[in-house]
């Protein structure tokens, strides 16, 4: 019971091992004009369908309120889009020389450059250029904001499950990309790169949550340790809903897609487990220091009331003298 619970529970993930299974062992049928024609079901249909189910349940007065957070946005955002890529980029210099694949090299820096939230979607739509993704991405996206609009009560009160609806989409482009990659003869995936970039992945992550805890912690920062828990997963997460998709619309009708893909796929699982891992310790680290610091809040307080009560003592005195 215990096993079917847990299976249960992490459906998406078995499912992108069948996905990817099932894609092995009859590949004709996920590729470009195969019976599923992916290249009109999975480019267009698949994407923008997971793009309007975003735009759909994205809250946009939480958006809204959440605007107020500048300086922790501003953090998230250019430790996201701007540092992460270019230390990645950095990193794939010295990985060049090895004899590492190097598409699975590629995949990686586009994890790199791949956002967090959905609302970052918009932005990267820019630096893409080309209709086809402002057609599956951006409209989509908008059109399903709109519909929200008009369908909150019902949204709010039905709560239907938007993020299974887009992991059940998602897994149909995972398989149809790996069914292009299994029909294709002349690509093959050594086991040594594999594994060099599971390590490499996990050594990412792990340096950058404990680097981004370092900053944010600092003590002219300006952040509380809530912000600190925010920063940590926000920076360092990557999207695979909206990963997945974008890199069949930038690579679409590559050979090498399913290996670029690799990585992103590794990345997701690798940050739900070292998340699920670290969580019990940064939730007691933040329980500590907002105890710490209501603590130091109540002595300043009290402190505070103390000199206040003798100087009224003082000038009471003073009053009686006279």
């Amino acid at each position: 019971m215990r096993l079917l619970e847990r299976l249960r529970k992490e459906w998406f993930m078995v499912g992108i091992v069948l996905a990817i299974a099932g894609a092995k062992l009859e590949p004709s049928i996920g590729v470009n004009g195969g019976p599923l024609k992916p290249e009109i079901t999975v480019s267009y249909i698949a994407v923008a369908t997971i793009f309007f189910n975003s735009g759909l349940s994205l809250k946009t007065e939480e958006l809204t309120s959440a605007l107020v957070h500048i300086r922790l946005h501003l953090f998230i955002q250019i430790f996201t889009l701007a540092f992460f890529p270019a230390a990645i980029w950095l990193f794939l210099q010295l990985l060049s020389i090895t004899p590492i694949n190097e598409w699975l090299l590629k995949g990686l820096q586009t994890v790199g450059c791949m956002p967090p939230p959905v609302s970052s979607a918009v932005i990267l739509t820019k630096a893409v250029g080309g209709n086809e993704l402002s057609v599956t991405v951006v409209v989509p996206l908008i059109i399903g904001q709109i519909v929200r609009r008009y369908i909150k009560d019902w949204l709010e009160r039905t709560k239907p499950p938007f993020g299974a609806v887009s992991s059940s989409v998602l897994l149909m482009i995972i398989y149809t990309t790996f069914c292009g990659t299994f029909s294709n003869p002349n690509i093959d995936l050594d086991k040594f790169s594999l594994v060099v970039i599971l390590f490499i992945i996990f050594s990412i992550q792990l340096g950058f949550m404990l680097l981004t805890f370092i900053f944010s912690t600092r003590n002219n920062s300006g952040f509380t340790p809530a912000d600190t828990v925010a920063i940590i997963f926000c920076s360092t997460h990557k999207s695979l809903t909206l990963g997945i998709p974008m890199l069949k619309i930038v690579f679409a009708g590559h050979e090498h897609l399913s290996l670029i893909s690799v990585p992103l796929l590794i990345y997701h699982p690798v940050q739900i487990l070292l998340g699920s891992v670290l969580v019990p310790t940064i939730k007691s680290w933040m329980v500590s220091r907002q105890k710490v610091s209501v603590s130091s809040n109540t002595v300043f307080i009290s402190i505070f009331l103390l000199c206040l009560t003798q100087c009224l003592a003082r000038s009471s005195s003073h009053k009686n003298v006279y």
